[in-house]
């Protein structure tokens, strides 16, 4: 997949892998961001320094990142050096060593990422709500794993993965700046072996909706972190634009609706926004808050208050248009970064088998209109099917039954 910007000077060039969390299980969950960690420390023809050194050396960057559903691989560089880019990104796929002494160093590497994780309370509270909506299912596992699990793993279980895994027909190459389509086909044809791929090794499972959930956590922490949230669409659903419009409306910048009465009216917040997240046959939506202990009872009900009135008033024409125009122009912003159209790309391909074209995106979101919103949060936001996570500064239930009575009599 390409699309080419002649007007830049540089190009951007992914490798994606069709496989994230979602495809492991109870033993192996992690090992996907592990094998992400493990091929960036040595191939057969590159040594961990070299790879390091290789796209840097030119003024570019190299990185990678794993997800729930996919695993990509890419580098930036100037539109000169887009096929050491392709090379590496190459080697880097289908070359791995997974050397024994880096192995158990890489293990220490990412259960501090895990521990890390662990200490910034405002990141790993979605995963808990993931766990809390999706239950054992595998979207309910955390990309990271566990620590049980990185100890466990050897190099002939981080190979036999990638060999099932890492196959033609899981993986798309895409690339976005000033490069030709039939160049970079030239590269790719290069540096990826054409031979018959087997077929995907398992299928997905998709999740049952459950009754929500209320769990409650207690850290060493200074603030209260709240996420309430609840199965939602997936990225194939018809209703994915509305939902677009709706998350931007509701919890999406400084002119939405939670910013403007849970921080600017009420002041009980610093970080307040909502966000879908939306999966190949699942999705979640969920709102977020950072708040003081005391305040944790007063910022859930003016969070549910603003659901409620979605449900129960039609917005106005005038506030669907701004949200509208601010979506839009957001996504066309977006676009001005030659690492998002080519992530754009790569993702597409893997979603939909093709890119949707930006003009068509735009109209979809311009159908949008207050019934349909109204309709959408009707079926979305029920109460029943909300988890709650709270994370509370570090004290005891006692101490938290006296915070909710205070509350309530300061309240009534």
């Amino acid at each position: 997949m390409t699309e080419e910007i002649p007007h830049v000077r540089s190009v951007a060039v992914g490798v994606w892998i069709d496989v994230g969390s979602r495809d492991e299980d109870a033993l192996t969950n992690g090992i996907s961001h592990f094998i992400e960690h493990m091929v960036f420390k040595g191939t057969k023809k590159r040594s961990s320094k070299a790879i390091s050194r290789s796209i840097e050396s030119v003024g570019g960057y190299l990185n990678a990142f794993t997800s729930k559903e996919h695993t990509c691989y890419y580098a930036r560089a100037l539109d000169e050096y887009a096929g050491l880019a392709t090379d590496v990104l190459a080697d880097l796929a289908l070359n791995p060593l997974f050397p024994e002494k880096e192995l158990e160093k890489e293990k220490g590497v990412v259960i501090e990422e895990l521990r890390n994780a662990e200490d910034d309370p405002d990141d790993i509270i979605h995963d808990y709500l993931e766990k809390a909506l999706y239950g054992t299912h595998p979207l309910g596992f955390p990309v990271i794993g566990t620590e049980s699990n990185l100890r466990s793993f050897t190099k002939e279980v981080l190979d036999g993965y990638r060999a099932r895994n890492y196959i033609p027909s899981r993986t798309v190459v895409a690339a976005a700046g000033n490069i030709r389509h039939d160049e970079f086909l030239e590269l790719v044809h290069k540096n990826f072996p054409r031979k018959n791929s087997p077929s995907r090794s398992g299928t997905r499972r998709k999740p049952q909706s459950q009754r929500g959930r209320s769990i409650d956590v207690d850290k060493p922490i200074q603030q209260a972190h709240v996420c309430l949230g609840t199965l939602g669409f997936s990225i194939q659903s018809k209703e994915r634009y509305t939902l677009l419009v709706l998350n931007t409306l509701l919890g999406d910048g400084m002119s939405s609706r939670l910013f403007q009465n849970v921080r600017e009216r009420y002041g009980f917040a610093y970080n307040v926004y909502s966000f879908a997240n939306m999966l190949s046959d699942a999705g979640s939506f969920g709102v977020y808050v950072g708040t003081d202990k005391a305040h944790i009872n007063a910022s859930t009900d003016l969070i549910m208050g603003e659901l409620d009135k979605l449900k129960s008033k039609p917005v106005s024409k005038a506030e669907v248009s701004r949200t509208k125009a601010q979506l839009k122009g957001s996504m066309m912003l977006s676009l001005e970064s030659i690492p998002h159209r080519m992530m754009r790309l790569g993702s597409s391909e893997l979603y939909f088998g093709e890119l949707t074209p930006l003009d068509s995106l735009l109209k979809h979101i311009d159908i949008v209109d207050a019934e349909h919103i109204q309709r959408l949060a009707q079926d979305l936001f029920r109460e029943e099917r909300f988890s709650k996570i709270v994370f509370h500064p570090s004290m005891s239930k006692a101490d938290r039954s006296l915070g909710a009575a205070n509350l309530a009599a300061a309240n009534p």
